[in-house]
């Protein structure tokens, strides 16, 4: 976490969580999911704006982690930014080498591999699940064809349960008859 995430947090304990306005969409993209996107449905049906901002993108990534009931989130200053998951809290990128690397960045070792009725593929490490990448689907039937993994079947609507994670967290938020979240808070200047 960054320092100055940290420092906000010390200075501002109480600030309340914002849900449903950020996404990771099933290739690893983050989405801002303002009022007007958030009226037109739930993510990923709307999806909102993609972000290409490359600061706030590393931002973003650097301060990404989850809660204790499975609810992942980006801690911006001293307000968590609950995620709308399309797929998985992780989306795994495979390269030439079969090394295996987060849409955060950072790189993890297979500890297992399954695959859903409809072909995609879910990877675990000591992060978590995480679906890999459509493009990458090809290099993971090498690394099978290779002896490296051998995918176990498992049922998509099964995947949160058995990881633990929460897809929406907005949705778990406003079935406990709460009132709708706030906006997120301005980001940090230095971005």
């Amino acid at each position: 976490m960054d320092d100055i995430v940290k420092q906000a947090l010390a200075k501002w304990p109480n600030v309340p969580d914002c849900y449903g306005w950020l996404g990771l969409d099933a290739r690893g993209r983050w989405y801002l999911r303002d009022d007007a996107a958030q009226a037109q449905g739930p993510f990923p049906q709307a999806k909102g704006s993609l972000l290409e901002h490359e600061k706030l993108l590393e931002f973003i990534t650097r301060n990404y982690e989850s809660d204790a009931q499975g609810q992942w989130f980006f801690q911006n200053g001293p307000q968590r930014v609950y995620v709308e998951l399309e797929a998985t809290p992780f989306i795994w990128r495979i390269q030439s080498d079969f090394a295996v690397v987060s849409h955060t960045g950072r790189r993890m070792v297979v500890q297992d591999c399954l695959m859903d009725a409809e072909g995609r593929v879910y990877l675990t490490s000591e992060m978590g699940v995480g679906l890999v990448h459509t493009l990458d689907v090809l290099i993971v039937s090498e690394a099978v064809d290779a002896g490296r993994w051998s995918p176990r079947d498992v049922q998509a609507e099964d995947v949160p349960t058995q990881y633990g994670f929460i897809r929406s967290p907005q949705a778990r938020w406003e079935a406990s008859g709460r009132p709708k979240s706030l906006s997120p808070l301005p980001l940090p200047p230095t971005l």
